[in-house]
């Protein structure tokens, strides 16, 4: 008994490396709108801890930098609500209830506007119709990715354990190979953001950050 008691833990495995073949990488940026990203967004105050505690801002537009250098497919994921927010129940609960009781990412307006640092230019997709969590459920993404032959979907964006999450887990079921940015991200939660992905993220997406993903971009 002693003798297991001084044995050496084994090594922790290692992360596996990771390349990226550009022509087969997509990077799907979540809801980098000035409603969660700039002062005076309505979501601000709340995400501000975590943009700070990871350095999201930063983070994230050197990340749209590579990705555009090395030529992935870039998209820009938006959610919006028509005025009056009646795509949302009339009885609504949990986080949808605050979007609509808040008038929050109303279309046309500079709270659903996609923020300055992270805005798209002319030929990079923003996708329409995305008006719940998940990036796949009410819009053309999954026809989006696969006419361009997209094997890697690499994720970032609001909020981590909720609309960053929903996406991460339906790409990870329609086959995609599934990478979450830890410090591209932002939560109402600095902790919440850190522990979705310590118990969650691994099950359906390989958590990484924005250093290792953009040295695994192949030249």
């Amino acid at each position: 008994m002693a003798d297991d008691e001084n044995k050496e833990a084994p090594p922790a495995p290692e992360e596996p490396a990771i390349s990226l073949e550009p022509s087969k990488t997509a990077f799907v940026f979540i809801e980098f709108q000035n409603e969660f990203t700039s002062e005076g967004g309505k979501l601000f105050p709340a995400v501000e801890p975590s943009l700070k505690r990871f350095g999201t801002m930063e983070n994230a537009a050197k990340v749209l930098a590579k990705a555009r250098e090395a030529k992935c497919t870039v998209i820009h994921c938006p959610i919006e609500f028509e005025k009056g927010h009646n795509e949302i129940s009339d009885r609504p609960y949990g986080i949808l209830k605050g979007v609509k009781d808040g008038e929050a990412f109303t279309a046309g307006t500079w709270n659903a506007k996609i923020c300055e640092s992270m805005k798209p230019t002319e030929n990079e997709i923003v996708v329409k119709g995305k008006s719940g969590l998940c990036g796949f459920a009410s819009t053309n993404l999954d026809f989006l990715l696969r006419q361009r032959k997209i094997e890697n979907v690499v994720l970032s964006g609001f909020l981590a354990n909720c609309c960053v999450e929903s996406t991460m887990r339906s790409a990870y079921e329609l086959g995609y190979n599934v990478y979450t940015l830890k410090d591209c991200c932002g939560a109402t939660d600095a902790d919440g953001q850190e522990a979705c992905f310590k118990y969650n993220f691994g099950m359906f997406s390989f958590p990484t950050t924005s250093d290792v993903i953009m040295k695994s971009i192949a030249a």
